[in-house]
């Protein structure tokens, strides 16, 4: 090869010093040759220490997209359920006002509503849910009373959504994930409180929000 033939020239024409010379060539060569080796094995190493940092960079970004992503979902949901909640709440208030104002008398409305909650079992444990379908709002005559209240027994029946109407009921649409438990608890000869609870489910965790308010018999 080309060095054995430069180190044989210079054997031939320095004389025995050549020997020291080439020895001091070879050991230099082989210290470049040992510095290139470790400078690319060098590289190497950065280069997968480089790889590895952006993959958890990667990693991290996704866990924090995933994270956002359903932080997001359950605000909307948990959203959805509280005006659920909220227009339980709205639809019983409707019933006793109905009741109190258009029967004979204030006590004779309140004693009415109170009746109907109970003989629907919403003051149980179970509770019980409402269903306004039937409602017909040409009747001039308390259409509001129609609703029909009925037993949860050991769970209420999910609330559909109807996209076409954007609304929440029980005749038609997809099941939304939402359920709506109405209970009642007499306080006292004049109150009522009324407990509105929605329960959903996302993920592997089970959430419920409940409104509360007392209604009282406010016509004597």
């Amino acid at each position: 090869c080309y060095y054995s033939f430069f180190f044989t020239n210079i054997r031939d024409t320095a004389g025995g010093g050549s020997l020291i010379f080439s020895m001091i060539m070879l050991y230099q060569m082989k210290k470049y040759f040992n510095k290139i080796k470790y400078n690319t094995a060098f590289t190497l190493v950065e280069t997968l220490v480089a790889i590895s940092i952006f993959t958890l960079s990667i990693l991290a970004l996704m866990s924090v997209l995933s994270q956002g992503i359903s932080d997001t979902n359950y605000a909307k949901k948990k959203i959805i359920a509280a005006y659920l909640a909220q227009e339980g709440i709205e639809y019983i208030r409707n019933i006793r006002d109905t009741y109190v104002l258009y029967s004979a008398s204030g006590p004779v409305g309140w004693t009415s509503f109170n009746s109907k909650m109970i003989g629907a079992s919403c003051d149980q444990v179970n509770g019980c849910y409402f269903d306004d379908q039937n409602l017909s709002y040409n009747d001039q005559t308390q259409p509001i009373v129609d609703t029909l209240l009925t037993a949860c027994g050991p769970s209420c029946i999910p609330l559909l959504y109807n996209s076409a109407s954007g609304k929440y009921g029980y005749a038609s649409g997809e099941n939304s994930g939402f359920t709506r438990k109405i209970k009642i608890s007499v306080i006292s000869a004049d109150e009522t409180k009324i407990f509105s609870t929605v329960s959903w489910t996302q993920g592997s965790g089970a959430y419920q929000i409940t409104f509360s308010e007392s209604l009282f018999n406010w016509i004597e």
